[in-house]
């Protein structure tokens, strides 16, 4: 009986120092949460595109292009890279939407701002300030 118990023992021993460390068991498996982080992208939600054209078709803001306010534009050059997945470029003219349409609104995911730039709203990632969605047409008539 000591025989056969023997290499029962051994073989036991020898499956468990092949198995796979608990730090090396996971290395190929992506969680369910960090999927789907990757895979979410931030945007302007269907409310929130209602309101900000309501807000600026109603307000002061509207009319025949002389709100107060109101940009001139961009160069060519920058206007054409203001889109979205692109970086804002340095040291551009950026102001936050007016307060009262900021508290109409649902808060911006975190990480991100609102901003008013050449009479389009974006929504831009502050660590980055890459543009993630953009309203063109609606600022400013």
């Amino acid at each position: 009986m000591r025989i056969l118990l023997l290499p029962l023992v051994m073989g036991l021993c020898a499956c468990t120092s092949m198995a796979p460390t608990s730090s090396n068991s996971h290395s190929s498996v992506i969680p369910v949460s960090a999927a789907l982080q990757v895979s979410a992208t931030a945007v302007f939600t269907t409310d929130d595109i209602q309101i900000i054209r309501d807000y600026y078709q109603t307000s002061a803001y509207a009319g025949n292009g002389k709100a107060k306010g109101k940009s001139k534009g961009l160069p060519p050059g920058i206007a054409k890279n203001l889109q979205r997945g692109k970086a804002l470029p340095p040291g551009i003219a950026k102001r936050a939407l007016p307060h009262d349409l900021q508290l109409r609104l649902s808060p911006a995911p975190a990480g991100y701002d609102r901003y008013v730039i050449a009479g389009k709203v974006l929504l831009v990632e502050l660590g980055t300030q890459i543009v993630r969605d953009i309203l063109t047409d609606i600022a400013f008539g």
